[in-house]
């Protein structure tokens, strides 16, 4: 992730939003998505653990991983890159 973590994180949610209502019929508004796509909350909160791991905090991005594997029931290791519009 370039920059600093807030704006490209923003950013990426942004791209993520848009790309999957090019994608999905089925999405009908940005709270919906927010809300209730466990695929996007996985991906935004491993763009969060990824910058902890490339920072150093190896420990706390993978705890934070935990957490999202649990509430999602998705895990992506922290140290994984993943690009642009993921959905």
């Amino acid at each position: 992730m370039e920059g600093t973590l807030p704006y490209s994180l923003f950013r990426y949610i942004r791209e993520d939003i848009r790309s999957v209502f090019e994608r999905d019929p089925a999405a009908r508004s940005t709270l919906e998505l927010i809300l209730s796509y466990p695929g996007l909350q996985a991906v935004w909160a491993h763009r969060t653990e990824h910058w902890m791991w490339e920072h150093g905090l190896k420990l706390l991005a993978r705890w934070f991983s935990q957490i999202t594997r649990f509430w999602t029931g998705i895990e992506i290791h922290p140290g994984a890159k993943i690009g642009h519009s993921f959905f």
